[in-house]
């Protein structure tokens, strides 16, 4: 897998930027009205989102005189309803993998009104990996093929479960059967048991984030502990991993515990999406605020920081969500946005729109054949299975 360094990415980007005069932007802002509200929605407010997304709006209503209001919306399928069919909220803060739930019609969303969605902005960004015992006898995950090696399997978590189940023998060449009989799984009941087992000698491997702060408790421990690279070089390893965890991207670790850093690992990110329809000047004038007043919020929150154009720029190396269109006119006008993008990002948008045409299709033909519209109904989840079966599904780009 080919590494893209920033000064590549960038580059003419920061010469652009620093030619274009302040007098410039301000002669094209005076031409834009901001709303007088701009209502943000976030996942609840004990999370990263809520509380990052409350350190840039204040600024935000400051530096340009919209009240910007934040809704700590937990449900994730009220929050998507609210962003595409109420619309009593302008932008929504959500995993890139909850998003690819919304625009596949995965579980709850079966039956909910499909709406294409764009991306804003990046948000932020959550690291995982592979931990071990500082004196495990592990060097890599390939050596979990050996055999008798415990790895722990959070009980508590779908997606963790097949982090472990499904993703972590994919990557190393095993399939789900075969892993079964060479990896002995050690249930937990919860993230902290999941990760300390490492360290308390109940499994060689756990799954965790070093952003977390049992892991700093872990790092002090006897022994501390080390971490297994999940390399970026590794496409077909990859290949094999996001056909279990399709939204992860590979990344090398920045954030969390010390022992981490530098290690290849997986990200999971957070986008503030919008509908489509959104209006282009609004989307620019929005990209461009949280570029140019990224030094003004980045500190307001550690999740803040994330939000640079530096990351969002590695992000869009990945993602295989679309960009809105306002986005990209701001990104092609600093210099960081490349001719290649427009390519996947037309694929990106094709993809959506026939994702979005299959499962209306399909909400169509269950109103008429008088089919509740109900994920829990066998009878709408075959209509709805029919019209979605030829589609590929989203999944972050190598």
């Amino acid at each position: 897998m080919k590494r893209r360094t920033l000064s590549r990415v960038l580059a003419p980007a920061l010469t652009t930027a620093l030619l274009v005069s302040g007098t410039a932007f301000a002669a094209e802002d005076s031409d834009f009205e901001w709303p007088r509200l701009l209502v943000v929605a976030t996942p609840g407010t004990g999370s990263a989102s809520f509380a990052s997304t409350n350190g840039w709006a204040p600024i935000l209503q400051k530096e340009k005189g919209s009240v910007a209001r934040v809704v700590p919306e937990d449900n994730e399928s009220m929050r998507y309803r609210r962003l595409t069919e109420r619309r009593d909220v302008a932008i929504s803060s959500v995993s890139a993998a909850e998003m690819r739930f919304q625009i596949e019609g995965i579980g709850g969303y079966a039956s909910t009104k499909p709406v294409p969605q764009r991306v804003l902005w990046h948000h932020n960004d959550t690291p995982w990996g592979y931990v071990v015992a500082g004196d495990s006898e592990l060097k890599s995950l390939q050596d979990l093929k050996k055999g008798d090696y415990r790895v722990a399997k959070g009980m508590f978590s779908p997606p963790m479960i097949a982090a472990v189940t499904g993703a972590l023998p994919a990557f190393i060449g095993l399939s789900t059967e075969e892993a079964e009989k060479t990896i002995k799984y050690v249930p937990a009941s919860s993230y902290a048991e999941n990760c300390r087992s490492v360290v308390e000698g109940k499994a060689d491997v756990a799954y965790c984030a070093p952003v977390s702060s049992v892991l700093s408790e872990m790092e002090g421990a006897p022994g501390g502990i080390r971490w297994l690279p999940l390399s970026q070089d590794d496409q077909e390893g990859w290949d094999g991993y996001l056909q279990h965890r399709p939204m992860l991207i590979p990344t090398e670790i920045e954030l969390g515990v010390s022992t981490a850093r530098g290690v290849d690992g997986a990200t999971s990110n957070f986008v503030y999406s919008v509908p489509a329809d959104v209006d282009e000047d609004f989307a620019y004038h929005m990209a461009k605020w949280f570029h140019q007043s990224h030094d003004a919020y980045k500190d307001s929150h550690p999740m803040a920081a994330r939000m640079s154009l530096r990351q969002f720029r590695a992000y869009l190396d990945r993602t295989p969500l679309p960009v809105h269109e306002g986005t990209v006119k701001y990104l092609r006008e600093i210099g960081a946005w490349k001719a290649e993008d427009d390519i996947w990002n037309e694929q990106a948008k094709t993809k959506m729109d026939q994702w979005i045409q299959a499962r209306r299709a399909a909400l169509q033909e269950a109103r008429k054949e008088g089919i509740k519209i109900d994920f829990e109904d066998p009878s709408f989840m075959d209509i709805h299975d029919k019209h979605i079966q030829d589609l590929e599904g989203f999944r972050s780009r190598l």
